[in-house]
């Protein structure tokens, strides 16, 4: 008979943070971000790390040349969407390299025994599995064709995954990092179109638990990356003291002039077009092999333009390190050892909002 988990499946929105003491050198000025972005043994540094803990999203909508040389400007690391041809995947990543700048590229089950070779000629350095459900055999077998050719100069990512069973699968495999998340994208559909998924706290909650086992156990260091779930700043507050090592979001960056998508303008306010790589408009046949899609597994949208990155990007970077000088934390390792949460009911969270006053 199928088994059954009891407990609710939790979201980011349902939970707050308790203050530990704020000390006097917990000032934001020595908040640092840093964290790995591939695995590493004990007492080694990883080969690749992120100055602030932000990845966007293997989506045609989000991540380009722009976006990618944007975000790694600021410490992050931009995904290039995987659903164009291998030429052309080819091409933006010998003009991402040739600036001096590292991107992740998505790489997917289907045709990866040519885009990888094409990739890694174009100076790839980190591919990243693109797919809703990333516990499966077929990705196990993309991971033992990159170590098989490349050894350990070539990085690779894999998922999704939304309980510990699935990151040891993974990481088992030889995954240098690991994402969660499966339907909680703005975008998504998969949770409605297939009845699979996990609410996004209780995926990092229970991931974050299997890392931890995994080091102790083996003594290599697996990152995972929250994927999907994020709305507000304090969402990406709540991945990382839950134990995400960094975020993966895509409304969040597609809303920028650095993004590829179209600005157009909606009753008089500038929007930008976005669209999951779940959707007709994706035309994804990479992810979903040459039967191409049955049925849909996202939408196509318009979102508020935002303008540039930095400002906004500055300002979610700002709430991070305060909230994390409110933990009594300098780094993100202390943050999520030693941060407690506590979960909110329907009315304390109307409560934390603006409440029996006209806002003006």
């Amino acid at each position: 008979m199928s088994k059954y988990i009891m407990e609710p499946s939790r979201t980011f929105g349902e939970f707050l943070i308790i203050p530990n003491l704020t000390k006097r050198d917990n000032g934001s000025q020595n908040v640092s971000l840093k964290t790995p972005l591939v695995k590493f043994t004990r007492g080694q540094k990883p080969a690749y790390e992120l100055e602030i803990p932000f990845i966007s999203a293997a989506m045609q909508s989000v991540s380009g040349e722009k976006m990618a040389h944007a975000l790694a400007a600021a410490g992050g690391i931009a995904t290039i969407f995987c659903s164009q041809t291998v030429e052309d995947h080819a091409k933006m990543a010998a003009n991402i390299r040739a600036a001096g700048t590292l991107a992740v590229h998505a790489v997917n089950t289907h045709d990866y025994r040519d885009r990888i070779p094409a990739l890694v000629n174009a100076g790839a350095e980190i591919l990243c599995l693109d797919s809703s459900d990333g516990f499966s055999e077929w990705q196990s077998d993309v991971i033992k064709f990159v170590h098989d050719n490349y050894g350990d100069k070539i990085k690779i990512g894999a998922g999704n995954v939304v309980a510990a069973d699935g990151f040891r699968y993974l990481a088992d495999a030889g995954a240098d990092f690991i994402k969660i998340g499966i339907g909680g994208g703005s975008i998504c559909i998969t949770r409605e179109q297939k009845g699979i998924g996990r609410g996004q706290a209780s995926a990092v909650i229970d991931v974050a638990a299997a890392r931890d086992a995994y080091f102790a156990e083996h003594g290599i260091y697996v990152p995972i990356c929250s994927d999907g779930g994020i709305v507000y700043d304090n969402h990406v507050i709540m991945a990382l003291a839950m134990g995400a090592d960094f975020v993966m979001m895509g409304r969040y960056f597609a809303q920028f002039d650095e993004s590829p998508s179209k600005k157009t303008t909606i009753d008089g306010k500038p929007m930008k077009e976005y669209w999951g790589e779940g959707s007709a408009r994706a035309r994804n046949w990479q992810r979903y092999g040459k039967t191409g899609m049955v049925f849909v597994e996202g939408v196509d949208s318009y979102i508020p333009a935002a303008g540039p990155m930095t400002e906004t990007l500055d300002k979610t970077i700002a709430k991070i390190k305060s909230t994390m000088g409110n933990c009594g934390s300098n780094d993100l390792q202390t943050f999520y050892k030693t941060t407690r949460l506590t979960v909110i009911s329907p009315a304390s969270h109307a409560e934390g909002s603006a409440h029996n006053v006209s806002v003006k």
